[in-house]
C-alpha cells in the first residue's frame, strides 16, 4: 500500500502540470510560440542542468562500481537494438519508427529514478551509476534514431548526424560532469545553487509544454502504436531483463535502480528531442502521458513482486 501511495505521489504531480500545460493553452495565457521557446530552453539549459545536478551532488567516485555500470550499459544497448530492430521488421509507417523506438526504451531515469530511490532508501544509492551506464546511450542513438528517421534534408547526412551527437547538450552534461566527478572539482556554491534553480525548471516547462501542444484527436488515432510501445516501455523490458539482473546477484537499491532503468515511463525529454528533430511528437506525447498514467500499477506491482521475494 505504501508503495502504491508513492507510485500516485510520484505521478499524479506529472499529469497535473500536463493538465495545467492544456489549460494555460486553451486560456491563451501560452501559445505555440511560447511552446516552441520552451522546448528549446529545456533541451538546451534545462534538462543539462538537471542531468549535472543529479550526477555531482552524489558521491559516484566513492561508490563506483565498474561491473554494475557495464551491466545497466550492456542491457540498454541489447534493449535499444533488439527494439530498433524489430521495429524496421514490423512496423510500416515509417514517419512513426524514431518516435516509437525512442519512447519505448528511454526512461524517466534520472527525473523520476532518483526520486523513488531516493523514497525508499532515503540515499540516491546506484542511480547515479545506472544514469551512467543508461542515459549517455539513451541520448546518442536518440540523436542517431530520430535524425536518421526525421522529416528533414540532413536526415541522412552521417556526418551531420555524428556532429549532432557529439553536440547534444545533455551528452555533453554528462561529459562535464564526469569530469568534475573524478578530477574533484567544485564550482563555487553560487554557481551550483544557479545550477540547481535552472536545471528544477526542466521537468515543469516541459510538462506545460507536452500539455499545450497534446492534440488528443490525433492521439487517438495513434492508439495503437502508442499501447505496444506503453506495454513495452512498463512491462516487457523488465519482465526480460530484471531475471538477469537477480540471476547476476543484484539486490535492494542495485536492483531498484535496474527496475527503473527498465519500467519507468517514457522521459519528457523524449517529447523535447522528438520535436526538434521533426519526428512524430504527437505519438511521443501521447506515449509519454499513456506510460505515466500506467506506471503507478506497474511499477507498485514490480516493487511489491521483488519486496515479497525479499528481493528489495
Amino acid at each position: 500500500m505504501d508503495s502504491f501511495l508513492y507510485s500516485i505521489n510520484a505521478t499524479l504531480p506529472i499529469f497535473l502540470m500536463i493538465i495545467l500545460g492544456k489549460a494555460l493553452y486553451q486560456l491563451h495565457i501560452i501559445d505555440t510560440h511560447f511552446t516552441k521557446i520552451a522546448d528549446k530552453y529545456v533541451f538546451m539549459a534545462a534538462l543539462p542542468a538537471l542531468v549535472f545536478k543529479d550526477l555531482t551532488e552524489n558521491d559516484i567516485k566513492g561508490s563506483f562500481d565498474g561491473g554494475y555500470v557495464l551491466f545497466c550499459f550492456l542491457t540498454t544497448l541489447s534493449i535499444i537494438l533488439l527494439i530498433w530492430g524489430l521495429t524496421e521488421l514490423f512496423m510500416k509507417n515509417e514517419s512513426q519508427k524514431g518516435a516509437f523506438i525512442q519512447a519505448s526504451y528511454r526512461s524517466s531515469a534520472a527525473i523520476l529514478g532518483l526520486a523513488f530511490i531516493d523514497n525508499m532508501y532515503h540515499s540516491a544509492g546506484m542511480a547515479p551509476l545506472m544514469i551512467i551506464g543508461a542515459v549517455p546511450l539513451y541520448n546518442i542513438f536518440a540523436v542517431l534514431i530520430l535524425t536518421l528517421k526525421g522529416d528533414n534534408d540532413s536526415s541522412h547526412d552521417i556526418g551531420k548526424t555524428i556532429l549532432d551527437i557529439f553536440k547534444n547538450p545533455i551528452l555533453l552534461s554528462i561529459l562535464i560532469s564526469m569530469l568534475f566527478v573524478f578530477s574533484g572539482l567544485r564550482l563555487p556554491a553560487f554557481l551550483n545553487k544557479t545550477i540547481n534553480s535552472i536545471g528544477a525548471t526542466a521537468t515543469p516547462l516541459a510538462l506545460i509544454s507536452i500539455g499545450a501542444g497534446f492534440e488528443g484527436r490525433k492521439a487517438i488515432k495513434k492508439i495503437k502504436p502508442t499501447i505496444i510501445a506503453s506495454f513495452i516501455k512498463l512491462v516487457l523490458l523488465a519482465a526480460l531483463f530484471l531475471p538477469l539482473a537477480i540471476y547476476l546477484g543484484y539486490r535492494n537499491q542495485e536492483l531498484m535502480a535496474i527496475l527503473i532503468m527498465l519500467g519507468s515511463p517514457a522521459t519528457v525529454s523524449c517529447y523535447i528531442m522528438a520535436k526538434n528533430t521533426g519526428n512524430d511528437h504527437v505519438l511521443t506525447s501521447s506515449i509519454i502521458v499513456l506510460t505515466t498514467l500506467l506506471s503507478s500499477v506497474t511499477l507498485t506491482a514490480w516493487i511489491f513482486l521483488l519486496h515479497a521475494t525479499s528481493l528489495l
